[in-house]
């Protein structure tokens, strides 16, 4: 069964703490951390702090998403009891095994980022050593966008990859950008084992009500 991680990225700041009730109420199994340092994307969202003042206030483990420069700088920062993941682009690391190494000798699952026009190939040396991958289906900086049609492919093979012995066999497949209520069928058809989504759960409604109704879709 694949699972959701809504992005805190789109969600009420002013109201964070009973931003990330909801979506735990509603059966989320993830909170997704989006961190852009105005470099590696254009937008700047925040750091470990804003994430650790969640720590004790809800059972749902972190997916981090560094979409930074330099991430093996700020890696430590975001490791915590609650952190699941720590996921970084492979465009943004010089030395991407070393990068995924120090996430799994801090003790969390290490997961690699691909922008959409970024192939498999960049990973596909380190899939047997990754956690997740996450295919983002977005060009990342910034919610709200629609899903980029050919991204979706790159997850069929990366399922046939999983499938064929050719990657960690519990390798999650993330995808990242675009997902809602309308296109999440094709998305799981695809082989998506984690869903993250940011403004189709937070915006319009309640966080509750929508990802409700993403997990039931989601069974």
């Amino acid at each position: 069964m694949s699972v959701l991680a809504p992005s805190i990225l789109s969600a009420d700041l002013s109201r964070l703490g009973e931003e990330v009730a909801a979506i735990e109420a509603g059966g989320a199994s993830y909170v997704h951390v989006d961190v852009m340092d105005g470099s590696f994307v254009p937008n700047i969202t925040f750091g470990a702090p804003l994430m650790k003042s969640l720590l004790g206030k809800t059972a749902l483990p972190f997916d981090v998403h560094l979409m930074i420069v330099r991430p093996e700088l700020r890696i430590a920062d975001f490791v915590t009891p609650q952190t699941a993941f720590v996921t970084v682009h492979a465009e943004a690391c010089t030395h991407l095994d070393r990068v995924v190494h120090q996430i799994r000798e801090l003790g969390v699952g290490a997961g690699v980022a691909l922008n959409p026009a970024t192939p498999l190939c960049m990973a596909e040396q380190l899939l047997p050593e990754l956690d997740q991958l996450l295919i983002m289906s977005v060009n990342p900086g910034f919610g709200g966008q629609r899903l980029i049609p050919y991204t979706l492919e790159k997850i069929r093979r990366l399922k046939a990859l999983r499938e064929a012995g050719k990657t960690n066999p519990d390798l999650v497949i993330g995808i990242d950008g675009g997902v809602d209520l309308e296109n999440i069928g094709t998305v799981l058809e695809a082989g998506a084992d984690l869903v993250v989504a940011g403004s189709a759960v937070f915006g319009g409604g309640t966080p509750r009500e929508k990802a409700e109704a993403f997990c039931r879709r989601m069974r």
